[in-house]
Protein backbone atom coordinates (compact mmCIF):
# COMPACT_ATOMS: atom_id res chain seq x y z
CA UNK A 1 0.00 0.00 0.00
CA UNK A 2 1.35 3.40 -0.93
CA UNK A 3 2.17 5.77 1.92
CA UNK A 4 -0.11 8.37 0.32
CA UNK A 5 -3.11 6.11 0.72
CA UNK A 6 -2.33 5.56 4.39
CA UNK A 7 -2.16 9.20 5.43
CA UNK A 8 -4.95 11.17 7.08
CA UNK A 9 -4.31 14.84 6.28
CA UNK A 10 -5.00 18.03 8.21
CA UNK A 11 -3.84 21.41 6.87
CA UNK A 12 -2.75 24.18 9.24
CA UNK A 13 -2.45 27.41 7.28
CA UNK A 14 0.47 29.74 7.80
CA UNK A 15 0.14 33.30 8.99
CA UNK A 16 0.10 35.97 6.28
CA UNK A 17 2.41 38.93 6.28
CA UNK A 18 -0.34 41.11 7.74
CA UNK A 19 -0.44 39.09 10.97
CA UNK A 20 3.04 40.21 12.00
CA UNK A 21 4.71 36.87 12.74
CA UNK A 22 7.20 36.87 15.59
CA UNK A 23 10.86 36.43 14.74
CA UNK A 24 13.10 33.91 16.42
CA UNK A 25 16.65 34.43 17.57
CA UNK A 26 17.84 32.32 14.63
CA UNK A 27 18.90 34.11 11.44
CA UNK A 28 16.12 34.27 8.82
CA UNK A 29 16.35 31.67 6.05
CA UNK A 30 14.50 32.44 2.81
CA UNK A 31 13.95 28.69 2.43
CA UNK A 32 10.88 28.94 4.69
CA UNK A 33 9.27 31.97 3.05
CA UNK A 34 5.70 30.92 2.21
CA UNK A 35 6.70 27.23 2.10
CA UNK A 36 4.26 24.41 2.85
CA UNK A 37 5.78 22.09 5.41
CA UNK A 38 4.76 18.67 6.66
CA UNK A 39 4.49 17.16 10.14
CA UNK A 40 4.44 13.36 10.02
CA UNK A 41 2.58 11.89 13.01
CA UNK A 42 3.48 8.24 13.61
CA UNK A 43 0.10 7.62 15.26
CA UNK A 44 -3.59 7.55 14.45
CA UNK A 45 -5.61 10.67 13.71
CA UNK A 46 -7.73 10.63 16.87
CA UNK A 47 -5.09 10.52 19.61
CA UNK A 48 -3.07 12.96 21.67
CA UNK A 49 -0.09 12.87 19.28
CA UNK A 50 -2.21 14.33 16.49
CA UNK A 51 -4.01 16.78 18.77
CA UNK A 52 -0.69 18.12 19.99
CA UNK A 53 0.75 18.35 16.47
CA UNK A 54 -2.25 20.30 15.17
CA UNK A 55 -1.94 22.85 17.96
CA UNK A 56 1.83 23.10 17.77
CA UNK A 57 1.75 23.61 13.98
CA UNK A 58 0.01 26.96 14.41
CA UNK A 59 2.82 28.20 16.65
CA UNK A 60 5.58 26.82 14.44
CA UNK A 61 4.02 29.00 11.74
CA UNK A 62 4.31 31.98 14.05
CA UNK A 63 7.91 31.43 15.09
CA UNK A 64 9.57 30.20 11.89
CA UNK A 65 10.73 33.20 9.85
CA UNK A 66 8.78 33.38 6.61
CA UNK A 67 5.54 32.04 8.08
CA UNK A 68 5.32 28.65 6.36
CA UNK A 69 2.06 26.68 6.39
CA UNK A 70 1.83 23.11 7.66
CA UNK A 71 0.16 19.90 6.60
CA UNK A 72 -0.24 17.31 9.37
CA UNK A 73 -0.13 13.75 7.98
CA UNK A 74 -0.77 10.58 9.96
CA UNK A 75 1.32 7.47 9.34
CA UNK A 76 0.41 4.97 12.08
CA UNK A 77 1.60 1.41 12.27
CA UNK A 78 3.88 -1.04 14.07
CA UNK A 79 3.91 0.92 17.31
CA UNK A 80 5.22 4.14 15.70
CA UNK A 81 7.94 2.26 13.76
CA UNK A 82 6.38 2.77 10.30
CA UNK A 83 6.37 6.55 10.56
CA UNK A 84 9.81 6.62 12.15
CA UNK A 85 11.31 4.56 9.33
CA UNK A 86 9.73 6.90 6.78
CA UNK A 87 11.20 9.96 8.49
CA UNK A 88 14.63 8.37 8.60
CA UNK A 89 14.79 6.89 5.10
CA UNK A 90 12.31 8.61 2.78
CA UNK A 91 11.30 12.03 4.09
CA UNK A 92 12.88 15.11 2.53
CA UNK A 93 16.07 16.11 4.33
CA UNK A 94 15.91 19.81 3.53
CA UNK A 95 14.05 20.98 6.65
CA UNK A 96 10.59 20.94 5.04
CA UNK A 97 9.48 17.77 6.87
CA UNK A 98 9.46 17.17 10.60
CA UNK A 99 7.82 14.46 12.66
CA UNK A 100 6.43 13.46 16.01
CA UNK A 101 7.02 9.87 17.12
CA UNK A 102 6.51 7.57 20.09
CA UNK A 103 8.68 7.86 23.16
CA UNK A 104 9.69 4.19 23.07
CA UNK A 105 11.28 4.40 19.60
CA UNK A 106 14.89 4.83 20.87
CA UNK A 107 14.41 1.97 23.37
CA UNK A 108 12.92 -0.19 20.61
CA UNK A 109 16.21 0.22 18.72
CA UNK A 110 18.31 -0.66 21.77
CA UNK A 111 16.30 -3.83 22.35
CA UNK A 112 16.75 -4.92 18.71
CA UNK A 113 13.07 -4.42 18.08
CA UNK A 114 11.27 -5.69 15.02
CA UNK A 115 11.26 -3.53 11.91
CA UNK A 116 13.91 -1.00 12.97
CA UNK A 117 15.38 0.78 9.95
CA UNK A 118 16.62 3.88 11.74
CA UNK A 119 19.38 5.04 14.08
CA UNK A 120 17.93 7.30 16.76
CA UNK A 121 21.30 9.01 17.21
CA UNK A 122 21.14 10.40 13.67
CA UNK A 123 17.84 12.24 13.99
CA UNK A 124 17.89 15.99 14.60
CA UNK A 125 15.87 16.18 17.82
CA UNK A 126 13.83 19.36 18.16
CA UNK A 127 12.41 18.66 21.63
CA UNK A 128 9.48 17.02 23.31
CA UNK A 129 6.17 18.25 24.65
CA UNK A 130 6.64 15.64 27.36
CA UNK A 131 4.10 13.68 29.32
CA UNK A 132 3.15 13.34 32.97
CA UNK A 133 4.48 10.39 34.96
CA UNK A 134 2.98 7.00 34.25
CA UNK A 135 1.32 5.51 37.28
CA UNK A 136 1.11 1.94 38.56
CA UNK A 137 -2.01 1.51 40.65
CA UNK A 138 -4.13 -1.01 42.52
CA UNK A 139 -7.90 -0.86 42.89
CA UNK A 140 -8.99 0.16 46.38
CA UNK A 141 -10.85 -3.10 47.13
CA UNK A 142 -7.57 -5.05 47.05
CA UNK A 143 -6.25 -3.31 50.14
CA UNK A 144 -2.82 -3.11 48.46
CA UNK A 145 -1.40 0.34 49.14
CA UNK A 146 2.34 -0.09 48.54
CA UNK A 147 4.79 -1.87 46.29
CA UNK A 148 5.92 -3.95 49.27
CA UNK A 149 2.40 -5.30 49.63
CA UNK A 150 2.43 -6.09 45.90
CA UNK A 151 5.33 -8.44 46.63
CA UNK A 152 3.21 -10.36 49.11
CA UNK A 153 -0.10 -10.60 47.27
CA UNK A 154 -0.81 -11.49 43.64
CA UNK A 155 -2.50 -8.68 41.74
CA UNK A 156 -4.26 -9.37 38.44
CA UNK A 157 -3.39 -6.65 35.94
CA UNK A 158 -4.61 -5.97 32.41
CA UNK A 159 -2.55 -5.19 29.32
CA UNK A 160 -3.16 -4.57 25.63
CA UNK A 161 -0.15 -6.60 24.49
CA UNK A 162 3.23 -7.86 25.62
CA UNK A 163 5.03 -4.88 24.05
CA UNK A 164 2.87 -2.20 25.69
CA UNK A 165 3.75 -0.29 28.84
CA UNK A 166 0.71 -1.84 30.50
CA UNK A 167 2.59 -5.15 30.32
CA UNK A 168 6.24 -4.09 30.33
CA UNK A 169 6.29 -2.21 33.66
CA UNK A 170 4.64 -4.90 35.83
CA UNK A 171 6.59 -7.66 34.07
CA UNK A 172 9.93 -5.92 34.67
CA UNK A 173 9.06 -5.23 38.30
CA UNK A 174 8.17 -8.90 38.79
CA UNK A 175 11.58 -9.93 37.45
CA UNK A 176 13.69 -7.21 39.06
CA UNK A 177 12.23 -6.63 42.54
CA UNK A 178 9.88 -9.57 43.06
CA UNK A 179 6.38 -8.15 42.74
CA UNK A 180 3.55 -10.58 41.95
CA UNK A 181 1.55 -8.99 39.15
CA UNK A 182 -0.45 -11.58 37.17
CA UNK A 183 -0.87 -10.56 33.53
CA UNK A 184 -4.07 -10.64 31.48
CA UNK A 185 -3.12 -9.89 27.86
CA UNK A 186 -5.26 -8.90 24.91
CA UNK A 187 -7.45 -5.94 25.81
CA UNK A 188 -8.31 -3.94 22.70
CA UNK A 189 -7.41 -0.57 24.19
CA UNK A 190 -6.60 1.07 27.52
CA UNK A 191 -10.19 2.19 28.04
CA UNK A 192 -11.21 -1.47 28.06
CA UNK A 193 -8.75 -2.09 30.88
CA UNK A 194 -10.41 0.77 32.77
CA UNK A 195 -13.81 -0.91 32.44
CA UNK A 196 -12.39 -4.25 33.53
CA UNK A 197 -10.87 -2.83 36.70
CA UNK A 198 -14.09 -1.00 37.61
CA UNK A 199 -16.06 -4.25 37.18
CA UNK A 200 -13.69 -6.27 39.32
CA UNK A 201 -12.31 -8.44 36.51
CA UNK A 202 -8.78 -7.22 37.16
CA UNK A 203 -7.16 -5.46 40.13
CA UNK A 204 -4.30 -3.35 38.82
CA UNK A 205 -3.41 -1.00 35.96
CA UNK A 206 -0.01 0.29 34.80
CA UNK A 207 1.40 2.88 32.40
CA UNK A 208 -1.49 5.29 33.02
CA UNK A 209 -0.29 8.89 32.65
CA UNK A 210 -1.36 10.88 35.68
CA UNK A 211 -2.87 13.77 33.71
CA UNK A 212 -4.87 11.34 31.55
CA UNK A 213 -6.07 9.54 34.66
CA UNK A 214 -7.25 12.75 36.32
CA UNK A 215 -8.95 13.84 33.11
CA UNK A 216 -10.69 10.57 32.27
CA UNK A 217 -11.43 9.27 35.79
CA UNK A 218 -11.47 12.17 38.26
CA UNK A 219 -13.57 10.12 40.68
CA UNK A 220 -10.83 7.50 40.95
CA UNK A 221 -8.56 10.10 42.52
CA UNK A 222 -11.06 12.25 44.43
CA UNK A 223 -12.88 9.28 45.96
CA UNK A 224 -9.77 7.21 46.71
CA UNK A 225 -10.72 4.38 44.38
CA UNK A 226 -7.09 3.70 43.45
CA UNK A 227 -3.88 3.33 45.44
CA UNK A 228 -0.76 4.53 43.64
CA UNK A 229 2.07 2.00 44.04
CA UNK A 230 4.83 3.67 41.99
CA UNK A 231 5.31 6.12 39.12
CA UNK A 232 7.56 6.08 36.08
CA UNK A 233 9.49 9.30 35.47
CA UNK A 234 12.42 11.36 36.73
CA UNK A 235 10.50 13.87 38.86
CA UNK A 236 7.62 13.18 41.26
CA UNK A 237 6.21 16.63 40.51
CA UNK A 238 5.22 15.33 37.06
CA UNK A 239 2.99 12.89 38.91
CA UNK A 240 2.10 12.47 42.58
CA UNK A 241 4.53 13.66 45.28
CA UNK A 242 5.01 10.97 47.91
CA UNK A 243 4.64 8.06 45.49
CA UNK A 244 8.03 6.41 44.81
CA UNK A 245 9.62 6.58 41.38
CA UNK A 246 10.15 3.18 39.77
CA UNK A 247 13.91 3.73 39.89
CA UNK A 248 13.68 4.25 43.66
CA UNK A 249 12.43 0.67 44.04
CA UNK A 250 15.83 -0.73 43.03
CA UNK A 251 17.89 -2.50 45.68
CA UNK A 252 21.15 -2.66 43.69
CA UNK A 253 22.97 -0.53 41.13
CA UNK A 254 22.24 -3.09 38.42
CA UNK A 255 18.53 -3.02 39.24
CA UNK A 256 18.56 0.77 39.10
CA UNK A 257 20.19 0.73 35.66
CA UNK A 258 17.55 -1.68 34.33
CA UNK A 259 14.70 0.38 35.75
CA UNK A 260 16.27 3.60 34.45
CA UNK A 261 16.42 2.07 30.97
CA UNK A 262 12.67 1.43 31.24
CA UNK A 263 12.06 4.95 32.58
CA UNK A 264 13.67 7.08 29.87
CA UNK A 265 10.91 6.60 27.26
CA UNK A 266 8.35 7.91 29.75
CA UNK A 267 10.42 11.04 30.28
CA UNK A 268 10.89 11.52 26.53
CA UNK A 269 7.14 11.79 25.97
CA UNK A 270 5.90 12.94 22.55
CA UNK A 271 9.05 13.56 20.57
CA UNK A 272 9.62 16.03 17.73
CA UNK A 273 12.44 15.64 15.22
CA UNK A 274 13.79 16.47 11.81
CA UNK A 275 15.28 13.74 9.60
CA UNK A 276 19.04 13.17 9.43
CA UNK A 277 21.19 15.43 7.24
CA UNK A 278 19.01 18.54 7.50
CA UNK A 279 21.31 21.60 7.24
CA UNK A 280 22.43 22.74 10.68
CA UNK A 281 21.15 26.31 10.25
CA UNK A 282 17.64 25.01 9.53
CA UNK A 283 17.78 22.65 12.51
CA UNK A 284 18.64 25.68 14.65
CA UNK A 285 15.60 27.56 13.30
CA UNK A 286 13.31 24.60 13.96
CA UNK A 287 14.65 24.11 17.48
CA UNK A 288 14.24 27.80 18.29
CA UNK A 289 10.68 27.70 16.94
CA UNK A 290 9.86 24.64 19.04
CA UNK A 291 11.24 26.22 22.22
CA UNK A 292 9.35 29.47 21.59
CA UNK A 293 6.11 27.65 20.73
CA UNK A 294 5.92 25.59 23.92
CA UNK A 295 6.45 28.75 25.99
CA UNK A 296 3.90 30.87 24.14
CA UNK A 297 1.07 31.91 26.54
CA UNK A 298 -1.56 31.28 23.86
CA UNK A 299 -0.18 27.80 23.19
CA UNK A 300 -0.17 27.06 26.93
CA UNK A 301 -3.78 28.17 27.24
CA UNK A 302 -4.90 26.14 24.24
CA UNK A 303 -2.97 23.11 25.43
CA UNK A 304 -4.55 23.39 28.88
CA UNK A 305 -8.04 23.72 27.40
CA UNK A 306 -7.56 20.47 25.48
CA UNK A 307 -6.21 18.73 28.59
CA UNK A 308 -2.94 17.71 26.91
CA UNK A 309 0.20 16.86 28.90
CA UNK A 310 2.96 19.45 28.74
CA UNK A 311 6.36 18.82 30.33
CA UNK A 312 8.64 20.12 27.54
CA UNK A 313 12.33 19.47 27.04
CA UNK A 314 14.65 21.11 24.51
CA UNK A 315 16.28 19.45 21.53
CA UNK A 316 19.63 19.40 23.32
CA UNK A 317 18.11 17.71 26.37
CA UNK A 318 16.38 15.09 24.23
CA UNK A 319 19.57 14.47 22.24
CA UNK A 320 21.51 13.80 25.44
CA UNK A 321 18.84 11.44 26.78
CA UNK A 322 18.63 9.48 23.53
CA UNK A 323 22.42 9.17 23.41
CA UNK A 324 22.46 7.94 27.01
CA UNK A 325 19.79 5.38 26.20
CA UNK A 326 21.56 4.07 23.12
CA UNK A 327 24.85 3.89 25.05
CA UNK A 328 23.40 1.63 27.76
CA UNK A 329 25.95 -1.16 28.50
CA UNK A 330 25.13 -4.37 26.59
CA UNK A 331 25.04 -6.38 29.84
CA UNK A 332 22.26 -4.15 31.21
CA UNK A 333 20.38 -4.34 27.92
CA UNK A 334 20.59 -8.13 28.08
CA UNK A 335 19.25 -8.17 31.63
CA UNK A 336 16.43 -5.83 30.63
CA UNK A 337 15.43 -8.11 27.75
CA UNK A 338 15.26 -11.05 30.13
CA UNK A 339 13.20 -9.02 32.59
CA UNK A 340 10.69 -8.04 29.90
CA UNK A 341 9.74 -11.62 29.06
CA UNK A 342 6.22 -12.39 30.31
CA UNK A 343 6.53 -15.63 32.30
CA UNK A 344 2.86 -16.56 32.49
CA UNK A 345 -0.39 -14.87 31.62
CA UNK A 346 -4.08 -15.24 31.01
CA UNK A 347 -5.85 -14.11 27.86
CA UNK A 348 -8.36 -11.31 27.98
CA UNK A 349 -11.12 -13.72 26.89
CA UNK A 350 -10.37 -15.95 29.87
CA UNK A 351 -10.70 -13.13 32.39
CA UNK A 352 -12.91 -10.44 30.95
CA UNK A 353 -15.89 -9.61 28.74
CA UNK A 354 -15.08 -10.69 25.18
CA UNK A 355 -16.27 -7.34 23.82
CA UNK A 356 -13.29 -5.68 25.46
CA UNK A 357 -10.79 -8.07 23.92
CA UNK A 358 -9.00 -7.77 20.62
CA UNK A 359 -5.73 -6.76 19.08
CA UNK A 360 -4.13 -4.07 21.27
CA UNK A 361 -3.57 -0.73 19.58
CA UNK A 362 -0.80 1.39 21.08
CA UNK A 363 -0.21 4.05 18.41
CA UNK A 364 -2.46 6.79 19.74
Amino acid sequence: MRFRAMMAVVVVMGATASTGTAATAAAPDPFYNGRQMTIIVSAGSSGAYTQTARVLAKYFTKYIPGGPSFVVKNMPGAGHVLGTNFLYNQAAKDGSVIGTIGSAIPLHQVLDGQGVRYDARQFNWLGTTGISNQMGLAWHTTGVKSIEQAKQRELITGATGAGAGTAIFPTVLNAVIGTRFKMVLGYARNSDIDLAIERGEIESHHSFSYSSLVRSHPDWVKEGKVNFLYQVGNDVHAGVPGVPLMTDLAGTDEQRQILQLMTIPSVLGRLYLAPPEVPAERVAILRAAFDASVKDPAFLAENDKLGLDLFPLSGVEVTNMVQSLVDTPPAIVGKAKQAMAVKSSLTCAQQSNAERCGEGRGDD
